[in-house]
């Protein structure tokens, strides 16, 4: 490997940058999206069961906030009508849709990075290669046919250019798919806290003492 990085020049050295950054980035992302830091599967359930009773302890709401990010939505519905009990469906929903807004922003987190060096990399192997090319050029006589330069230096500009390019490539191609991945779970997980959101604030609807005052 050692010998590859020395025959494809200084270059790859960024390349090299990327690569690492990408395996951080997606071992951190496959750490932070697993489903039980996001939306437990029972949870909606169980504080459904508990709001049925009445509104929870203001422990139990922390609790729950601690729980996940679909806690952290569930539970901004519930203190917002602890901390305000005249509150309106449009305000309590209003006040879940900016906690919802903030988990979506969280979810997405570093996937703009992954996106960038996926981008990035196949240019800085382009770069690489040009780069190769020039010295391959450059190893060449000032007056005389290709092939009188110096065959050293001609293999050493072929490889600066063949490696960057491939070593680009490799860097490039893991990293889009594992973006790709991410985007897509990143989207079930807020489409499945809107859903989640949507019922509990009809659930909560009864508890909401500002509609009635309008009604009346």
């Amino acid at each position: 490997m050692l010998t590859i990085i020395q025959a494809a020049g200084w270059p790859i050295w960024p390349l090299i940058a990327c690569s690492i950054l990408a395996l951080a980035l997606v071992i951190e992302r496959f750490v932070a999206l697993r489903t039980p830091r996001i939306a437990p599967p029972q949870l909606l359930d169980e504080v459904l069961t508990v709001c049925a009773k009445g509104l929870p302890s203001n422990e139990t709401v922390g609790q729950l906030a601690q729980n996940s990010l679909l806690g952290e939505v569930l539970a901004t519905g519930l203190r917002t009508l602890q901390s305000h009990p005249s509150s309106s469906e449009a305000e309590l929903r209003s006040a879940m849709e900016g906690a919802g807004r903030t988990a979506a922003h969280r979810l997405e987190k570093y996937l703009t990075a992954l996106a960038t060096i996926a981008s990035a990399a196949p240019l800085l192997g382009l770069l690489g290669t040009v780069i190769g090319m020039i010295e391959i050029f450059g190893s060449q006589s000032g007056g005389g046919a290709v092939g009188t330069g110096n065959p050293a230096q001609l293999a050493h500009g072929i490889s600066v250019a063949l490696y960057n390019t491939a070593f680009g490539l490799i860097v490039a191609i893991p990293t889009l798919i594992f973006w790709r991945y991410f985007r897509a779970r990143v989207d079930g997980y807020v489409l499945e806290l809107e859903l989640a959101a949507e019922q509990f604030a009809r659930h909560l609807e009864p508890l909401c003492p500002g509609d009635r005052k309008s009604v009346v």
